[in-house]
Order: structure tokens, then sequence, then C-alpha cells
């Protein structure tokens, strides 16, 4: 019996120094804290009721897309392990898309999955990012056709570009040149960067991989609405990379950032696509746009004004055609205002995530915080649908 208790014992001073281990290693890596991110917004343009609700969920949503028929498509957010992951609001209600057994393993090896983007392009595609659960699974995008429901593509992104700690999970569809433009915000592999996709070839290209314009800046916290970011305590300090991108209305150039930053940064789409170019001559063509607030979302209208959700106030925020920074309109009931995608008729419509009380939460806590809300308001002018 002795013996036995001696190994008992060593089994768990054995466990209990591997646990500390592991978890000092996971603090010097992602803990810590940060300082608060100065307020760039200003009073609001436009009154609350300029934000309709345009439906309450009981879970909440990551990501949508509108076609110019007003179909309004949207996910359910990926961190709260949904059992729907993209749906079809019809009559009010979100009904699965394609249909219920694409949404598991019920559909075969290839299913939706760990799904937060979806886009609808100017062929009226829809594409659905799949993020591989931070890459130890493979990411992947799905097209589907909105009408026949029908799969029309499939592109698994290589270990080479969306490996293990890999975050795909923003994108921008350039059908002029049949490219798609994904942010790898690299939650996990601390390797933030961007994702050229071939939609013909099927080819993917990874560029600007820990460029000034992909990491986060400084060691800012996010504070929601007085909430500061903190979903693991001090073992996780939420200060994400590139997140937030848009592709503007000619396909000249594209606008990124890190989510947890001051700047907007821009590249152009003739450069973003030569691949004679060295990392570090792409890195060059790089440019500052504008100072700005940390952001989620993006989304920009034919008079190239960029709309951005600002995530700390419950707001959208403008960059307008002379790089003022303002605050366009709030709402008291808008919690952590996530994507964006232009629908018929100059609306913009918004995905309300409130990621605070669904990263690393229970399902009884998410039910708790429930309903969740989609948002539309008009924008300053016009755009197609499904961006």
């Amino acid at each position: 019996m002795k013996s036995l208790w001696k190994v008992v014992q060593w089994i768990l001073f054995t466990t209990v120094a591997a646990l500390i281990i592991f978890l000092s290693w996971f603090y010097l890596r992602y803990g810590g804290s940060g300082q608060a991110f100065s307020d760039r917004g200003t009073a609001p343009l436009w009154s609350s009721d300029s934000l309709q609700i345009v439906a309450t969920l009981p879970e909440a949503p990551g990501n949508l897309a509108v076609s110019p028929e007003g179909r309004i498509f949207c996910t359910y957010h990926a961190e709260g392990h949904p059992t729907i992951k993209v749906w079809e609001l019809v009559d009010g209600n979100p009904v699965p898309f394609p249909n219920e057994q694409w949404q598991s393993k019920a559909n075969g090896p290839v299913f939706l999955d760990a799904i937060f983007n979806i886009r609808i392009d100017a062929k009226n595609r829809l594409w659905t990012l799949d993020h591989g659960q931070n890459g130890f699974k493979t990411p992947r995008l799905l097209c589907f056709d909105i009408n026949s429901r029908k799969l029309l593509n499939r592109i698994d992104l290589p270990k080479a570009v969306a490996g293990r700690g890999s975050y795909v999970q923003d994108m921008q569809i350039d059908t002029a040149c049949e490219k798609i433009y994904i942010a790898d915000l690299s939650a996990f592999g601390q390797t933030p960067a961007l994702v050229i996709v071939d939609i013909k070839t099927k080819t993917c290209r990874r560029v600007l991989e820990n460029h000034a314009s992909m990491v986060p800046e400084g060691n800012y916290s996010v504070v929601n609405k007085g909430r500061e970011m903190r979903p693991a305590g001090p073992f996780y300090h939420f200060h994400p990379a590139v997140d937030p991108i848009v592709l503007d209305r000619h396909n000249e150039y594209l606008y990124f950032g890190p989510m947890s930053g001051s700047k907007l940064y821009r590249v152009r789409v003739r450069d973003l696509n030569d691949p004679s170019l060295s990392e570090e001559k792409l890195g060059a063509r790089v440019e500052l746009y504008t100072n700005r607030g940390q952001c989620d979302g993006l989304t920009i209208d034919e008079a190239n004004n960029i709309y951005m959700t600002d995530i700390e106030n419950g707001a959208i925020t403008v960059i307008d055609t002379a790089g003022e920074y303002f605050t366009l309109v709030d709402h008291p009931k808008m919690r952590w205002p996530d994507g964006m995608s232009f629908g018929p008729d100059g609306y913009v419509y918004v995905a309300d995530s409130d990621i605070p009380d669904v990263m690393m939460r229970s399902k009884a806590h998410m039910r708790k915080n429930a309903p969740y809300y989609l948002w539309r308001f008009k924008g300053l002018a016009g755009a197609r649908a499904g961006q």
C-alpha cells in the first residue's frame, strides 16, 4: 500500500507541476492586462431611433450578408458553438441554410462547422468561411447558390497559409479578378496576416505576416460599455490583431487594420495580386489611411464613406471622404456591433454579436443575456448589397 501511495503522490505532484508550468507559459504568452483606449468617438450625428431592429434572436449573431433582393443570411457566432451555423431570416425566424443537414456531421465529412464570416458576391453567390477550429482542423471556403441552395465551390486552405493557431474570420470578395482576401487574426498563433485566395485556381498565398498593419497596437484593452474584455481572467488579454477589412467599390483598395488599434491602413489591390513583389516591397506599399477607434467590422459605400463598428461604445462610426472620423449613431441596446452588410435601398445591416456574453461563456449565461439583435440604418450613400 505504501508503494501504491507513493505512485499516487508522484502522479499528483507531476500533474500539478505540469499544470503550473502550462498556466505560467499560457499567462506569459497570452495573459496580462492592458491600458484603456482613448475614445475617439464624437456626439452621435443621428438620434438612436435611426437604428432599427430587424430581428430579435435567441442566440448571438456573428456576421451577415444581405442579397440585392433583400434576403438576409446570417451566422450564429462561432464562439457560442451553436447548433445552427448559417441561416436565412424567413418571416422573422432563422431557418437553417442551405438546410439542417449541412449544420452537422450528418452531412458527411464536409459540413458547416466553425463558421463566422459570410459574404454575398457580385454574382449572388453566398460564401462561408470556416476557421477550422483555430486551424487545428481544415479551414475552408464553401460557396452556395442562394436560390438552388446547391454547393458551387469548395476551397480548402492549406496549412502553409492557415495552419494551427490561425483564425481566419473576415473576408472580402473581389469578383473582378475572382480573388478572396481574408484576415487571419491568428489569436493563438500570434502571426497575423492576409490570405489571398484565387477562386479559379483554388491556390492561396499568405502575405504581410506580422507587418505593422497586421499586429495589435500598444497594449490596449477592449472595454465594452465599461466591461474590460477578460474572457479567461488574467490568463487571456483580449488584444486582437487584424480583423476588419473592406474592399472599396471600385476594387482599387483593400482597407484593414487590427481590431485593437487606432489606425486604418490600405493597400492597392493590384499590389496584393502581384506575386513578383517581395514581402518587403509589398509592406512598403501599405499606406496609413487615417486614425480611428477600435472596431470589429467595416463596410463602404459608393462615395467611399467607410462605416465602422465601435465595439467599445455600441455605436457606428464613419470615416468620410475627407478622412474625418465621427460617430454616426448609437443605441443603448446595441452591445457589440460586429459584421455589416449593405442591403437594397441603401440600408446597412448590422449583426450585434455581444462577444463579452458569448466568448468562453456557458450556454446558460448566453441564454440569460438573450435576446440578441440584427439592426439596420440608412447609409450616407448607396452601395451594392452583400458586402
